[in-house]
């Protein structure tokens, strides 16, 4: 009989696995693609030579994160990529906003006005903040906060509104750009603890940056998944999980799926039926002959560059999706150019170009139109880099990845207490109604990303149970 089952082979799947192999427990990953990968795969979507990220594609989560960063996972192929900029937030006059590594490099970029009060606001926080992302993301009470007076002090800072928080600021640049972070999430503004999404954001791009992995977001689960197999661990792809029976026999069963797909599976009826799905995304992948001609200098050297016009834009694309259950007619954009500082992604002289625009859970028709008017307006003469292009909507992602029901990549809800306490109001997120049987997706704290620390956190409770069995 194995220790451990995990069904999914996404970040979080791996990352538990791996986790519980290093503690010498027996673990086997069974996954229903034929890839490993979940929400880090790379794939040809539009042209031969041309390999996209069909999801995750920059990762400052990732760079940052203590599961990922305790493994030799670069011994395994892992390399993270920096460009000049981890991140632009280009204006209708030509300038931008940016998120660098430097603090007062991007509080330069706000103006004089806001500059000061920006560094006060993130200066505190980054001098602890490898043990602030140990105590945020470790969340809940899968150990004890290392510096319980620092996580304190940024509750008080990122529980309330982002809205709140961007209260701090006069001028529209910093405003903007703070917006745009939040909406990495999905999340309308004003929703509770959507300051502390902000914050994380642009704390772990002045402590690591905002990296793209060498070769693809591929390269982080392929990774994942030859540390596992040389700690003993297997890994079984196009395996589809419909109920328990189906799987080997074993002292536990951790599920990197939805809530409801967990629920199915299991048996466990209307156990998560209150647990609400976020908006969509409607993406698309491009091939381009050249770089994006931006206006804006400083996005032309940034892997992630922010498409929206002010916060009040950003806010009102949130709103339509999440609120409104209509497609924006300016969608807020998040863009990742991965061929800045990666020539291997296309052939020579071309890129690579991902894009996505929030659209409400479910939508089913076609934003291609809309996303390529807000390019333009950023960067005319976009349309005519364009040699092929690979859209995906909510329904296309949800086939591609049965955790993102409805096209919602985050698995979940990211407002009101759904962003901290997923996915039921419980001090123990990561267990179930079954004492042998766990979850750790994204739909567990500390949520969305490619980061691995569901996993981690989950695994932490799994290992404590077979602990436990093997004590009595």
């Amino acid at each position: 009989m194995l220790d451990a089952v995990v069904v999914g082979a996404g970040p979080n799947g791996l990352t538990a696995a791996v986790e519980l192999a290093r503690r010498g427990f027996s673990v086997a990953v069974f996954e229903a693609r034929d890839t490993v990968g979940g929400g880090a795969r790379t794939e040809e979507l539009t042209l031969t030579g041309f390999r996209h990220d069909p999801c995750s594609a920059a990762h400052p989560l990732g760079v940052n994160s203590p599961a990922f960063r305790a493994m030799p996972l670069a011994r395994y192929g892992l390399e993270w990529l920096h460009a000049d900029l981890p991140m632009a937030h280009p204006f209708l006059n030509g300038t931008a906003a940016v998120l660098s590594r430097s603090v007062a490099e991007t509080a330069a970029s706000f103006g004089p006005r806001d500059a000061g009060a920006y560094r006060r606001l993130v200066e505190p926080f980054l001098s602890r903040w490898d043990t602030l992302a140990h105590d945020f993301m470790s969340l809940p009470l899968t150990s004890l906060p290392r510096d319980p007076v620092t996580l304190a002090r940024f509750g008080l800072a990122g529980l309330p509104p982002s809205t709140w928080l961007m209260r701090r600021f006069r001028d529209e640049r910093a405003k903007a750009l703070f917006a745009g972070l939040v909406g990495h999430v999905m999340a309308p503004l004003d929703g509770v603890a959507t300051g502390a999404v902000g914050l994380v954001f642009a704390l772990a791009a002045h402590a690591r940056g905002w990296p793209v992995a060498r070769g693809g977001s591929q390269s982080i689960s392929d990774a994942l998944t030859a540390y596992l197999t040389d700690l003993g661990g297997t890994v079984h792809t196009g395996y589809e999980v419909k109920r328990l029976d189906d799987l080997p026999p074993a002292r536990a069963y951790v599920f990197d799926t939805s809530p409801t797909a967990l629920a199915r599976i299991a048996g466990f009826g209307g156990y998560y039926e209150r647990y609400r799905y976020g908006a969509g995304v409607f993406k698309i992948d491009y091939a381009l002959d050249g770089p994006v001609p931006w206006t804006a200098p400083e996005a032309r050297t940034a892997t992630t560059v922010q498409v929206g016009a002010d916060r009040a834009e950003i806010d009102t694309a949130l709103r339509a999706a999440s609120r409104e259950g209509r497609a924006p007619d300016a969608p807020f954009l998040i863009t990742v150019q991965p061929s800045i500082v990666d020539p291997s992604r296309a052939p020579d002289g071309k890129q690579v170009f991902w894009a996505y625009g929030h659209v409400p859970n479910g939508w089913t028709g076609d934003l291609t139109d809309a996303v390529e008017r807000q390019l333009e307006r950023f960067a005319p003469g976009f349309r005519d880099r364009v040699l092929a292009r690979a859209t995906a909507g909510p329904p296309q992602l949800a086939a591609r990845n049965a955790n993102y029901v409805g096209g919602d990549i985050g698995t979940g809800a990211a407002s009101g207490l759904q962003l901290m306490l997923r996915p039921r109001l419980s001090l123990f997120p990561y267990a179930t109604p079954h004492p042998a049987v766990f979850i750790c997706s994204s739909a567990t704290p500390p949520g969305p990303g490619v980061h691995g620390m569901s996993g981690h956190n989950a695994a932490k409770a799994v290992w404590r149970r077979l602990r436990g069995l093997n004590q009595s």
